[in-house]
């Protein structure tokens, strides 16, 4: 059986030689098919009707391997988690069911990010290790939603499948990818965030990253101060200092402050605000940027800590 694994991962576990800056903490697998999503999501190389490198998802590269092979060195990467990423084709469920079963006897957490699934399917995956799902709803905007994802499935199926993710694994092990950047307004954004933590789930925030050979190949990516203040803002919703209807926007829709003096603000912030928040142990080092670029999530608090009052200076907060 193959099996592709992130580039920094199978680095971490000696199946390549290369450099990397941040060391991957989770490690990142991906079910293997030599063919096309079934979707066709206008910012994704696996798409449908993409035209990108399908040995990439986002900007990072994942190539193959045999499973017995991964499952010999994985132990050497010392994550302490593993997340499994799918590609949605026929027998999907089956390919998983039998990945896991694989992984089990590593003994570790399993995070899995897929389609819409039954609840049957779901208790089979927790019994096989998994505690957290990732549900790629990725457009916050629900008028765009059907324009850029051009999904099998729907809003409304998305977030019904978000509900039987915590119906199953229980609070907090939702987790709801969206992706800042895809036309959404800032109000749309911290709406829909709102909405996942107000059911439950929690929330990973990527930025957009065009792909050549993608439909939204010449897409931008949103600017580093927008993303620092959702950033802010979906902090202030996890801790439920302030909801995201309180915050103030303009005509447009743009974030302007947040609801709470700076006084507050400046309380409850600290450098964890601006790292990866995902299941735990997700670190996803260079997902959405450049080496070299700083980075829209730091993998670790460190390299947040000096840069951190420069970043809070920037958004009018120190």
């Amino acid at each position: 059986m193959l099996i592709r694994i992130s580039y920094g991962t199978a680095i971490a576990m000696g199946l390549i030689r290369a450099r990397m800056l941040a060391r991957p903490t989770t490690a990142y697998l991906m079910t293997y098919f030599p063919g096309h999503c079934r979707n066709d999501c206008a910012f994704c190389p696996q798409a449908r009707s993409s035209r990108a490198n399908l040995e990439k998802l986002s900007r990072v590269v994942w190539p193959v391997f045999e499973l017995e092979e991964v499952l010999e060195v994985l132990p050497k990467g010392g994550f302490s988690r593993i997340c499994l990423q799918t590609v949605d084709y026929p027998g999907l469920v089956d390919d998983v069911l039998e990945l896991l079963e694989a992984l089990h006897p590593l003994g570790l957490p399993v995070s899995i990010s897929i389609t819409p699934v039954s609840k049957d399917v779901l208790e089979a995956f927790r019994e096989l290790g998994v505690d957290h799902v990732g549900i790629g709803l990725d457009v916050a905007s629900e008028s765009l939603y059907g324009k850029i994802k051009r999904s099998l499935y729907s809003w409304r199926d998305m977030w019904k499948f978000t509900e039987d993710v915590i119906e199953v694994l229980g609070k907090g092990k939702a987790i709801v990818h969206l992706i800042a950047g895809l036309g959404e307004t800032d109000r749309e954004l911290l709406a829909t965030i709102q909405g996942a933590y107000d059911m439950g789930a929690e929330v990973s925030l990527f930025a957009f990253t065009p792909v050549k050979g993608t439909a939204l190949e010449n897409g931008k990516s949103p600017p580093l101060r927008r993303y620092r203040r959702v950033q802010v803002a979906l902090h202030i919703i996890r801790l439920g200092i302030a909801r995201a209807e309180e915050f103030h926007y303009d005509e447009e829709g743009n974030l302007v402050s947040f609801g709470i003096s700076k006084d507050e603000l400046r309380g409850v912030l600290g450098p964890w605000v601006f790292v990866t928040h995902g299941c735990p142990g997700c670190n996803r080092p260079h997902y959405n940027e450049r080496p070299g670029r700083e980075p829209y999530n730091y993998p670790d608090v460190y390299w947040v800590r000096i840069d951190f009052e420069r970043i809070i200076k920037e958004l009018g907060i120190l």
